[in-house]
C-alpha cells in the first residue's frame, strides 16, 4: 500500500456539527478534540507516521473571548490528562505556531508534553496552534536576520530550519473537512506538493471509514512532482 508519510488535517465543522444537533458550540469543539486523538491513532495504525492538525489559526483570535478561552482550557485540560497515554502508546507530540501570545501555563504544558513524549516512535502528532503559514515564513526570515544571516543567500533548507515546523516533513495528503475548499494558510511550505482532499463531512463525524476512503483515493493518485 502506498500510504502517505504525512497527512495534514484542517479541522473544520465543529461549530456547525454542534448547531445541527442543537447543542452549545463549545460541545462541538469537545467532540472535535476527541476526534483529533482518534484520527491520529487511526492514521498511525495504518502506517502513516505523521499527522498534523490545524487547531487554532492566527485569525481565530477574532472569535468571541468565551470561545477562545474554552478552546485553550480544552487544550490545557487535554494536555494535562492525555499525555501519559501518548507516552504509553509511543506517540510523540509536537507543536507548530507562535507560542509567545499564549498563556504561560499553556506554554508550560506544551513544553512538558514535548519533553515527555520525545522518545515516542509510533507516530508524530503536530498540533498547529496560533499558526499561520504566511506568518511562519515571515518570522523565519526575521529569525535568520536576527542571527546575522545574509538574506540574499538564504537557501530553502536554511529557511525551513528557522521555522517552528523545522523537523516536520512535507505533507503528502491534506484533508479538509466540512465542505470548504481552501488551504486557509495551513502549512504553506509543507503542502507545496500535497494532494488535496476536500470532504463535506463535518470534522466530528469524520470516521475510520471516511479515512479509508481518502487513503484509497490517495493511493490511486499519480504523484508526478512536476515531471
Amino acid at each position: 500500500m502506498n500510504n502517505p508519510n504525512h497527512v495534514g488535517i484542517i479541522v473544520d465543522g465543529n461549530r456547525r456539527w454542534a448547531k445541527a444537533r442543537g447543542v452549545p458550540t463549545l460541545e462541538g469543539h469537545r467532540a472535535g478534540y476527541t476526534r483529533v486523538k482518534e484520527l491520529a491513532r487511526w492514521l498511525f495504525g495504518r502506517g502513516v507516521p505523521w499527522a498534523s492538525f490545524y487547531l487554532f489559526s492566527r485569525e481565530n483570535w477574532n472569535r468571541s473571548a468565551e470561545e477562545v478561552a474554552y478552546l485553550f482550557n480544552l487544550l490545557d485540560d487535554g494536555l494535562g490528562r492525555d499525555i501519559q497515554s501518548f507516552v504509553r502508546d509511543g506517540i510523540r507530540m509536537r507543536f507548530a505556531g507562535n507560542r509567545s501570545q499564549l498563556k504561560t501555563r499553556t506554554q508550560e504544558l506544551m513544553h512538558e508534553a514535548e519533553m515527555a513524549t520525545a522518545s515516542g516512535t509510533k507516530g508524530n502528532i503536530v498540533a498547529c496552534i496560533n499558526y499561520g503559514g504566511q506568518q511562519e515564513i515571515v518570522e523565519a526570515v526575521q529569525q535568520l536576520a536576527k542571527q546575522g544571516a545574509d538574506l540574499a543567500k538564504v537557501t530553502p533548507e536554511a529557511l525551513k530550519g528557522a521555522m517552528t515546523t523545522c523537523d516536520v516533513p512535507p505533507v503528502d495528503l491534506m484533508i479538509r473537512t466540512s465542505g470548504e475548499q481552501r488551504i486557509s494558510n495551513f502549512l504553506l511550505w509543507e503542502v507545496a506538493y500535497s494532494e488535496l482532499y476536500f470532504t463535506p463531512t463535518l470534522f466530528p463525524d469524520f470516521s475510520e471509514q471516511n479515512l479509508d476512503q481518502v487513503l484509497d483515493w490517495y493511493q490511486n493518485r499519480e504523484r508526478r512532482f512536476g515531471t
